[in-house]
């Protein structure tokens, strides 16, 4: 099995172009792609998601992927729980899956951590709901000032965040693995990390903290999330990854 990762995808395709990612010739669906977040494919939640989707499931690897900050997920929560390679996920089209937060996956005899999200920090002006009556004229002011806001269920969504019970899911299954995997998957990372970096830029949440937990009490090879929009390796072991895509020595 052979096993490729990349960055956020914002519903953009063009590198899984044969052309650019021209060793997909030698791939098969017994192997994957997997995305760090910000997936975007799942958009609209409409007719108008599918030629992507259906380009996507005629590659010929499969594509899965943890969530993002961009995200439908009132539309990626739809789709029907099912168990897969130990762990849960949402399955899009056949060869196109959702990784469910908090789930460890045998993946080509390694186990994979998977827990999806991250805070949108454009919003500093506030979110608007989409059934205010004033909205039109609420945007026309916050535009006219180059506000930085977003309006509920279209360009932001509480789900960007997991939820007590996903910390919770996640920890219960660390704690079945002993607090050790080879490789986490994420989208943003732990706050520590995200300091050296950025050198304290970008704000710390519950995800970041959580996920500094994490990075002091498991056990693993390698942490690759997306989200900052950069190609880096950060103390060896942290990957951050945006339009590169890496095969995993498993």
């Amino acid at each position: 099995m052979e096993i490729y990762i990349t960055g956020d995808l914002h519903g953009d395709l063009r590198r899984f172009q044969p052309g650019i990612f021209y060793v997909q010739e030698g791939l098969i669906k017994e192997d994957l792609v997997l995305v760090a977040g910000d997936f975007g494919c799942v958009w609209h939640g409409s007719e108008r998601d599918d030629e992507g989707l259906d380009w996507l499931e005629g590659r010929p690897f499969p594509t899965a992927f943890v969530t993002g900050n961009h995200e439908n997920y009132d539309t990626l929560r739809k789709y029907p729980l099912e168990e897969w390679r130990g762990g849960s996920i949402r399955r899009i089209r056949p060869s196109v899956i959702l990784l469910e937060r908090g789930q460890i996956f045998d993946l080509g005899g390694k186990r994979f951590f998977t827990i999806g999200g991250a805070s949108i920090h454009d919003i500093q002006d506030g979110i608007l709901e989409p059934d205010d009556p004033l909205i039109k004229k609420k945007c026309r002011e916050l535009d006219a000032r180059g506000a930085m806001y977003r309006v509920n269920h279209l360009a932001w969504r509480k789900e960007e965040l997991p939820s007590e019970e996903e910390y919770q899911t996640a920890r219960t299954n660390l704690d079945r693995a002993g607090w050790e995997v080879d490789y986490i998957i994420t989208h943003c990372c732990p706050s520590s990390v995200q300091d050296i970096f950025s050198g304290g830029l970008y704000q710390r949440d519950d995800l970041t903290e959580f996920f500094d937990e994490i990075r002091q009490r498991c056990q693993f090879k390698y942490w690759f999330f997306g989200h900052y929009h950069e190609n880096m390796v950060i103390e060896k072991k942290y990957a951050m990854l945006y339009e590169q895509i890496i095969r995993l020595k498993l």
